[in-house]
């Protein structure tokens, strides 16, 4: 296991792998990790029993894209209605998969010249949040931490606390000499 990416992983994804979210992105530098999709295969062993999916959705020439997550609880996210609702509006067809639904997010990555906004759904963000942020442009929010609130700013900051003590808890472990797989016992 390589410290660095152990560290970016424990910065960006400790939310994910501690239950608080169903899922986290990460952008992993090209020229730092070329051989990420071989040093995933690590990671994916040894998290896949607990439901923990490591999956590269854009491989940009710059960066990959990696999707941290819990496959059960982002399938149960990905599966109400109003989080369906919302992505019919982008051409997602009701009731796909969780695998079909990520599969038309690779396509819409790949495919935007910008960043498809739903992927804050994907990432657990509250639904007004996230239609709040397409409808306003990013403009007009009443908080910006982890994602822009338009909803329950008051829920989003201590939701927003929580989750920096995770990763700031999380990449102090690391950086003391636990491995990521150590923290989350998952060696």
């Amino acid at each position: 296991m390589e410290r660095g990416l152990d560290h970016l992983l424990a910065a960006y994804c400790s939310p994910t792998l501690a239950g608080v979210k169903p899922a986290n992105l990460v952008a992993c530098d090209r020229a730092q990790y070329p051989d990420l999709p071989q040093r995933l295969a690590v990671y994916r062993r040894a998290f896949a029993p607990r439901g923990f999916r490591f999956a590269i959705v854009c491989a940009c020439r710059e960066r990959w894209l990696l999707l941290v997550y819990h496959a059960e609880r982002l399938r149960r996210r990905m599966a109400e209605p109003g989080v369906q609702h919302v992505l019919g509006w982008f051409g997602y067809p009701a009731g796909q998969s969780l695998e079909a639904q990520l599969a038309v997010l690779r396509r819409r990555i790949a495919q935007s010249s910008g960043f498809p906004h739903e992927i804050g759904l994907f990432l657990g963000y509250p639904i007004e949040d996230v239609v709040g942020f397409i409808r306003n442009e990013g403009r007009g929010c009443k908080l910006s931490g982890y994602w822009k609130v338009y909803g329950d700013a008051e829920a989003a900051a201590q939701l927003f606390a929580r989750l920096a003590r995770v990763c700031h808890a999380v990449t102090r472990r690391i950086e003391q000499g636990e491995t990521l797989l150590e923290v989350f016992a998952a060696a």
